[in-house]
């Protein structure tokens, strides 16, 4: 009787070290997770990092952030380890990652564009929705965006205006803003450009709802058929694009305007694949990641899906119940 009991005590102990996530049991992780990540994604995640430590004590997270083609190529060309990577734009991961450093792409979030500023901002007290681009064509008015090369928020706010030329009807508008704008006024990534908007620095700045929620920055919403933000506009988004530089020197790709789709992957060699798994789990639970990035402003995909059955064949095992299959 007494081996018995010793014997329940045992599997008792076991299984206090197991997570219940998604109705399905993980083992306590432990160890270093390496995260890369968009900037946009900061706050959130640094929320996030909080959290699943302290529901995985043994878990040491450590985060890089930026623009998102930098941190693919940190990935695929410097060869930086990583578990896990979290893009802006599901379409780098594609791009840079898959198939040979990855298998699969979840889309677990989306955003909008918006064009941000503060009561110092020149013409603060006349911009709005049918006038943005007109006062950023005006002189004297200091605006930027990040760089297109590295970040998706650069390209993205380069569409953003390539459509407003053809919703409103503005033939010429891209070329007479872009000549308003000196290339100095690009950063690597768009959350850089919140201090310059904030001390006074730069009238206006391209980027996200979130990020300009998170920093309590002023903001100009745009009509859905310029913010990148609507799956029903995204043919009209898809007739624009913008040029780039690719992961070779001398090489280009055209980025085609989609809707803004955040995408996240783990890495083939990742290092912790079990903590990699539970901190996947962890972002795509509704009850974890999905509530936080609500909270922050940044609406996740509910659920999380992949574009095919084939790429859902590849997802761990553990989150498979949080992830469906559509386009």
């Amino acid at each position: 009787m007494l081996k018995r009991g010793r014997r329940i005590l045992r599997i008792v102990s076991v299984a206090l070290l197991c997570i219940m996530q998604a109705g399905v049991v993980f083992a306590a992780p432990t160890g270093k997770l390496i995260i890369f990540h968009a900037g946009s994604l900061t706050v959130p995640f640094a929320a996030m990092e909080k959290a699943f430590e302290a529901r995985y004590p043994e878990v040491d997270v450590q985060r890089e952030s930026g623009g998102s083609t930098r941190m693919a190529r940190l990935i695929s060309e410097v060869g930086k380890p990583a578990d896990l990577m979290a893009s802006a734009d599901f379409q780098v991961i594609d791009h840079s990652l898959i198939p040979a450093l990855a298998d699969f792409n979840i889309r677990f979030a989306t955003n909008e564009l918006v064009l941000t500023y503060s009561e110092h901002s020149k013409f603060a007290d006349q911009i709005n929705q049918d006038n943005w681009f007109e006062v950023l064509g005006r002189p004297g008015v200091v605006w930027g965006h990040s760089d297109p090369n590295i970040d998706p928020g650069g390209y993205r706010s380069l569409m953003a205006i390539q459509l407003a030329e053809k919703y409103y009807r503005q033939p010429g508008l891209y070329q007479r803003l872009l000549a308003n704008r000196p290339k100095e006024n690009l950063r690597d990534k768009s959350v850089s450009l919140t201090s310059m908007v904030q001390n006074g620095d730069m009238d206006y700045a391209w980027a996200y709802r979130s990020i300009a929620l998170q920093h309590h920055l002023k903001f100009v919403t745009l009509d859905e058929h310029v913010n990148l933000a609507k799956l029903a506009h995204d043919d009209f988004y898809g007739e624009v694009s913008v040029r780039v530089t690719g992961e070779r020197p001398g090489t280009f790709i055209d980025r085609k305007g989609r809707f803004v789709a955040y995408g996240t992957t783990m890495l083939k060699d990742a290092p912790n694949r079990e903590a990699a798994e539970a901190f996947l789990a962890y972002l795509l639970d509704p009850q974890g990641g999905q509530k936080i990035l609500q909270q922050y402003g940044q609406p996740p995909f509910k659920p999380a899906f992949v574009p095919t059955r084939a790429m859902y064949g590849t997802l761990p095992d553990g989150i498979k119940a949080l992830v469906e299959v559509r386009r």
